[in-house]
């Protein structure tokens, strides 16, 4: 990830030894800078974070194993683990492995939910929308592009796309480099172009309710 240490650094690095209080984040890799900036911006300094790969998002049917893992790896080191993923595409799930293992986890079935407040999200009707993240924009390429093949086939966007409508990039920050990138990545997939300055949505007050 650029700009963020990556998934193993997050992982390994800053993981207190159990102690009164203290928390475990196990999250996506592609919300570690939005953690991160909370932290920060916070004082949260009982949550501890570690991140599983961002890229788990192109084979959802892996991340509920992958999420097993770690709590197994890390339940005996803290107080509390809480798991910063939504239903992620898993079909309901990691809900159910959470609830047998006794780990809470944040509400919604995705990122574009909370991060616009999930019953803002729920209200609306697009259908044909495609989002992006501040994450995403920053990894088209290796998170949208390449993997769809339309580096190789370009010839493909339109198989991919022709039954949207518009890209909406939910912005995390109020990045002007990153609109334009934003509006960049809608022209590539030929897609008209909105902005919506979420913030971080859900994710705040849910990370706020984890109080040491």
């Amino acid at each position: 990830m650029s700009g963020a240490p990556d998934d193993t650094t997050l992982t390994e690095a800053g993981l207190a030894p159990r102690g009164q209080g203290r928390i475990l984040l196990i999250a996506c890799g592609a919300l570690a800078r939005e953690i991160l900036d909370l932290k920060a911006a916070n004082g949260w300094d009982h949550l501890d974070l570690a991140c599983l790969p961002a890229k788990l998002h192109n084979t959802p049917d892996r991340i509920t194993e992958a999420v097993r893992a770690a709590v197994a790896k890390h339940r005996a080191r803290y107080d509390r683990l809480f798991v910063v993923y939504a239903d992620c595409g898993t079909g309901g799930q990691l809900q159910a492995a959470c609830a047998e293992m006794g780990v809470a986890m944040v509400a919604g079935p995705h990122c574009y939910s909370f991060f616009e407040g999930n019953a803002a999200f729920a209200a609306r009707d697009e259908f044909t929308a495609f989002y992006l993240t501040d994450f995403l924009v920053r990894q088209f390429d290796a998170f949208v592009w390449q993997p769809l093949g339309l580096d190789r086939h370009p010839e493909l966007r339109d198989m991919y796309f022709g039954n949207y409508e518009k890209l909406v990039y939910q912005a995390q920050t109020d990045d002007p480099a990153l609109t334009e990138k934003a509006r960049a990545c809608a022209d590539r997939l030929g897609l008209r172009f909105e902005r919506r300055l979420t913030g971080y949505g859900d994710l705040a007050p849910t990370l706020a309710s984890l109080t040491a």
